[in-house]
C-alpha cells in the first residue's frame, strides 16, 4: 500500500506574540527541517523540529511535521503521540483531518488495521471528499478482514493440533494402560504357577515325610527286634570267667 499524503507547512509565526529574534528562530529552524525533510534526511529534519520546538511548545505544525519526519523513520509510535497532540490543542479542521489521515497511516504500518480504519472514519467525517482518505479506508479494511480470517485459521490449525495432541496422548495413555495390565496379568501368572509349585511341593514334602517316618518306623522296629535278639542271647551265655559273689 502507499501512503501518499505527507504534508509539511511553513509555519508563520505573529510577531505580536514572540520577538523577532526568536520568531526568526523558530521559522529558520522549522523551515530548515521541511528543507531535509524533502531531502530525505529525515532524522536531521526531526532534530530541526525538535529544536523548534523547545523555543515554541505549542507550535502544532511543528509537531505535526515532526510526527511526518518520525513516520519516515519507521518510529511509528512516536508519530502517532505527535499527531495525537496536534488533534488534542488543534481547533483547525483541516489540520486534524490530516493528523487523523497520519495516524491512520501509522496504524497501518503497524498492522493495527482495525484502528487505522477508525482514524481514516475520522478523518473523513471533517474531509467527506478525501479520495486518500476513502481509499485507505476500504485497504484497511480489506487488510482487517484478510487479518481475521488468517487469526481465524490459525486458531482453527491450533485446535486441530491440539486435537491431535490430546488424541496422541490418549493412544500413548491406552498403550501405557494396556501394557501396565499385561504387565499385571503376567505378574499375576508367575505368581499363580510359584504358587502351585510350591503347593505340589509341599504335598510331595508331606508325602516324602510320610514315608519316610514309615520307613524309619520299620527301621526302628527291625532294630529293636535285633537288639532285644542279641539282649537274649547275651542273657543267654555268660563268660565262664565271671565270679560269683
Amino acid at each position: 500500500m502507499t501512503l501518499r499524503r505527507f504534508a509539511w507547512y511553513s509555519i508563520m509565526i505573529p510577531s505580536i506574540a514572540i520577538s523577532l529574534g526568536r520568531a526568526q528562530s523558530v521559522r529558520s529552524l522549522v523551515n530548515g527541517g521541511n528543507d531535509l525533510y524533502k531531502d530525505q534526511k529525515y532524522g536531521d529534519a526531526e532534530v530541526n523540529y525538535r529544536k523548534a520546538l523547545e523555543k515554541e511548545q505549542g507550535l502544532l505544525q511543528g509537531k505535526f511535521n515532526l510526527g511526518n519526519a518520525l513516520y519516515k523513520q519507521g518510529k511509528f509510535d512516536e508519530a502517532v503521540k505527535e499527531y495525537d497532540n496536534v488533534l488534542e490543542k488543534t481547533g483547525t479542521k483541516d489540520l486534524k483531518a490530516e493528523s487523523h489521515f497520519n495516524v491512520g497511516n501509522s496504524l497501518m504500518k503497524q498492522q493495527k488495521y482495525q484502528e487505522a480504519a477508525q482514524s481514516y472514519i475520522e478523518s473523513l467525517k471533517l474531509d467527506p471528499n478525501d479520495q486518500d482518505a476513502k481509499y485507505n479506508l476500504s485497504y484497511a479494511l480489506r487488510m482487517l478482514r484478510q487479518q481475521q480470517q488468517q487469526q481465524q485459521n490459525k486458531d482453527k490449525k491450533n485446535q486441530d493440533k491440539k486435537q491431535d495432541q490430546n488424541k496422541n496422548d490418549q493412544q500413548q495413555q491406552n498403550q501405557q494402560d494396556q501394557q501396565k495390565k499385561q504387565q499385571q496379568n503376567q505378574q499375576q501368572n508367575q505368581q499363580q504357577k510359584q504358587d502351585q509349585a510350591q503347593q505340589r511341593a509341599g504335598q510331595q514334602e508331606k508325602k516324602m515325610s510320610k514315608a519316610d517316618a514309615e520307613r524309619i518306623l520299620d527301621v526302628l522296629k527291625n532294630n529293636e527286634r535285633d537288639v532285644q535278639k542279641k539282649l537274649r542271647v547275651r542273657q543267654a551265655v555268660r563268660p565262664r570267667t565271671e565270679r560269683d559273689w
